[in-house]
This record gives C-alpha cells, sequence and structure tokens, in this order.
C-alpha cells in the first residue's frame, strides 16, 4: 500500500471555492478598498457606503445650505463625484471627512455660481460625532414646564445668533461645532489658513456669546 503525505491544510483551504464576504459585514476602509480593486467601483460596495454615508452627505448640506430646495441634486452629485475620484483617497480610513469635504466644495462651486445672500442656518439636526450622535437639547431629567420653555427660547436664540453670522463665520462655526471637524480639515476645506480658521471660529464664538449672554448667565 502506497503513503501519500498529508496535504497542507493551507493547500486545502486555498483550493476550496471563497464566498465573499457581503458589504453589509464590511468596515467602511475594507469597502472602499475593495471598490478601488477594479477599474471601476464595485457596485455592491458602493451602494453600501452610500446606504450608510447619505444621512451624512443629507446633513452637511442641510446646514450649509437650509433654503435651497435642490439640495437633493447636489447630494447625486456628490456622489458622482465620489464615484469618479474614490480611486484618489490614500487613505480609506477617512473616507468620512474626504466625503465631507468634497460636500463642502461642491457647495462652494454652486454658492460662486448664485452669488447671492444666504438664508437662517437651522441646528434641528442632530450634532454628528465619531462615536455617535449627540442632541444640541440638553439631557434633564423629568424638566418641569417652566425649563421646557427656557431650553426652547434658548435655541431658537442660539439659531438666530447663527443665522446671524457672516457668512465664512457661519459655515466655519458649522463645521466645526457640528460636524465637529478638525481646524486643519477646516482650513483644507475652506481654501484659508489654519490661523484665519481658528480666528473665525473665536469670533464667532465671541459674538455668540455677547448675544446669548442673558441665557447663558441663568
Amino acid at each position: 500500500m502506497s503513503y501519500s503525505p498529508p496535504v497542507p491544510w493551507s493547500k486545502i483551504e486555498a483550493a476550496l471555492p471563497q464566498t465573499p464576504v457581503p458589504p453589509q459585514k464590511l468596515s467602511s476602509a475594507d469597502l472602499v478598498l475593495r471598490c478601488q480593486a477594479g477599474l471601476q467601483p464595485d457596485r455592491a460596495a458602493f451602494s453600501e457606503l452610500l446606504r450608510r454615508y447619505q444621512p451624512h452627505v443629507d446633513r452637511v448640506l442641510y446646514h450649509l445650505a437650509p433654503d435651497w430646495s435642490d439640495r437633493a441634486d447636489l447630494a447625486q452629485e456628490v456622489w458622482l463625484r465620489v464615484y469618479r475620484h474614490l480611486h484618489r483617497l490614500k487613505e480609506p480610513e477617512k473616507f468620512r471627512g474626504w466625503l465631507s469635504r468634497i460636500a463642502t466644495n461642491l457647495f462652494y462651486d454652486e454658492l460662486r455660481k448664485r452669488k447671492r445672500d444666504r438664508a437662517p442656518v437651522s441646528l434641528d439636526a442632530t450634532r454628528q460625532l465619531d462615536d455617535g450622535e449627540l442632541d444640541w437639547e440638553i439631557a434633564s431629567p423629568d424638566p418641569s414646564p417652566e425649563e421646557n420653555l427656557s431650553s426652547q427660547e434658548f435655541y431658537e436664540k442660539l439659531r438666530e445668533a447663527i443665522a446671524d453670522l457672516p457668512e465664512a463665520f457661519r459655515t466655519t462655526i458649522i463645521l466645526r461645532e457640528i460636524e465637529d471637524l478638525p481646524y486643519e480639515q477646516i482650513a483644507e476645506m475652506t481654501g484659508v489658513s489654519l490661523g484665519t480658521v481658528k480666528s473665525r471660529i473665536a469670533r464667532a464664538r465671541a459674538r455668540l456669546q455677547t448675544q446669548l449672554q442673558n441665557y447663558l448667565n441663568h
């Protein structure tokens, strides 16, 4: 009887058909890598990226252009740009920030075309952070009707104060306080120096604090 040497498990596993991991189970970085593997982005992987990040795109455009009736068209153009240029993203783990930059750059492109004043910004949407979402509403167990009324009045005044900021300050403070983006990324997105970004944010905060002083002292 002839003897056959055992076959290494690695060769057996290599010979077995590989079942692709469903896009829903991949991390966002892995989805980007899968999209970058071919001449064109993988359709299923790209669809999953769109599903995960469409709310983020909508939120960015809403804060930047709350009165624009064609935000859905702008969002579609954002994803067209993502599809065309995804192969250029060298750090897949930074996809969300890269996506925010595309949406913001598109907004500036459109703003330059329209050359008109911006309308008030709304803060009704939640603030997006890296570890989840944080409501602007202050958490308080069993608030009294008076406390509820006071909070509503405060946030209404806050919305009015932000809407009253000059456009450059308003955009910068939204990117920092609502989108929670780092100063360096805001500078890159808005095309100004890091010092200018810090100055605008500081001045915007000071102006908001002055306008809301009566509410902050309570």
